[in-house]
């Protein structure tokens, strides 16, 4: 009876010694815990009575930064502060992808800034009537108009009419002409179309595109001078300088003339498109040049993709200004009154030696 009484109470000794030995272990554990969350903690240290105001200023001064920046709407910079700006020299934002309607409205508001910087804008062919017109824009292929209105008194004084230049000796007007290059090629074409103009015009030169573009050496864009500034019917004159700037100002990605005129007339109102014509080709030689556009002085670099093709500091860009901008004459000895107003100068004579 002994023997099972201690059997029994074996197991429960040995029970009661183990929960006896865990019960340390047990309470050590949270002691350990309690140890290892101080030391993750970072040790506070009170900061001293004169940084309180400091600290608290601090973070009312934060507090209303951010108050403000939420508060404060996007700005939207002026469209002369822009122009400032990129005269500066800073660049332009990368241009992206503009619809067809963002494009219409920026053709059209550069042509707007461009008519603020040219309010005097003109054909630079010297010319008196219809006739002297057409014929000085025959001969202004492949030479600048200067040239030109240097060579054209002489012409008119000995042929002023057509009739007399239809019968003119080809070799005495290759002579006159020399100084326009391709002489004998330009001789050709006046000579042939002052006949033209005898001979199916009475004399006269014809109002309209589809008759201008019968006659010997007359095309579309010499038409077209001629219309819009002869004759007061709107027209686009594509020329080299227009179609430079129009590509470089991604107005069209057409390269021939013809295309050229019917995708940039399409972003105007045809009454505007002689004067259209007229500021493009002034900007085109007075400004944004071929090989070395003036950026840094552009009126319309915020709205120019290509922003930074050309000299982007004022000082040196305002250096590559030409013409009437950059103290020179223009390309009429015999300008409008309204660009002699506007402080132009005439183009000195063939043979003159400029005082500038």
């Amino acid at each position: 009876m002994a023997k099972k009484t201690a059997k029994k109470t074996a197991p429960a000794a040995k029970a009661a010694a183990s929960a006896k030995a865990a019960e340390p272990a047990e309470k050590a554990a949270p002691a350990k815990r309690a140890a290892s969350a101080k030391k993750a903690a970072p040790a506070k240290t009170a900061a001293p009575a004169y940084m309180a105001p400091a600290k608290a200023a601090t973070a009312r001064t934060a507090a209303a930064k951010t108050t403000a920046k939420k508060a404060t709407p996007k700005k939207t910079v002026p469209k002369k502060a822009a122009a400032g700006r990129a005269a500066a020299g800073k660049p332009v934002a990368a241009w992206k992808p503009e619809s067809r309607t963002a494009l219409v409205r920026r053709a059209r508001r550069i042509d707007r800034e461009l008519a603020e910087v040219y309010p005097y804008a003109h054909p630079e062919l010297d010319f008196e009537n219809p006739f002297q017109l057409l014929v000085a824009t025959v001969l202004s292929a492949q030479t600048t108009d200067l040239r030109v209105n240097q060579t054209t008194p002489t012409l008119f004084a000995k042929y002023p009419t057509p009739e007399e230049l239809a019968e003119a000796n080809p070799e005495e007007v290759e002579e006159i002409l020399r100084p326009c290059g391709f002489f004998r090629a330009k001789t050709k074409s006046v000579i042939g179309l002052s006949k033209g103009l005898v001979e199916s015009f009475g004399g006269e030169v014809p109002g309209r595109l589809e008759d201008l573009v019968k006659l010997p050496g007359v095309g579309r864009k010499t038409a077209f001078v001629v219309l819009g500034n002869a004759f007061g019917r709107p027209g686009i004159t594509v020329d080299t300088h227009f179609q430079r700037l129009v590509r470089r100002w991604r107005w069209t990605e057409e390269t021939e003339p013809d295309k050229i005129e019917a995708a940039v007339g399409a972003l105007f109102p045809k009454s505007e498109w002689t004067d259209l014509s007229h500021h493009v080709i002034w900007h085109g030689r007075r400004m944004c040049h071929a090989r070395k556009p003036a950026c840094g002085v552009c009126p319309i670099a915020p709205l120019c993709p290509a922003y930074g093709e050309g000299e982007t500091d004022p000082e040196k860009a305002k250096k590559l200004l030409k013409y009437e901008k950059g103290g020179f004459p223009g390309q009429r000895l015999k300008p409008p009154q309204a660009y002699l107003d506007a402080g132009g100068r005439p183009a000195p004579p063939l043979g003159a030696v400029s005082g500038t």
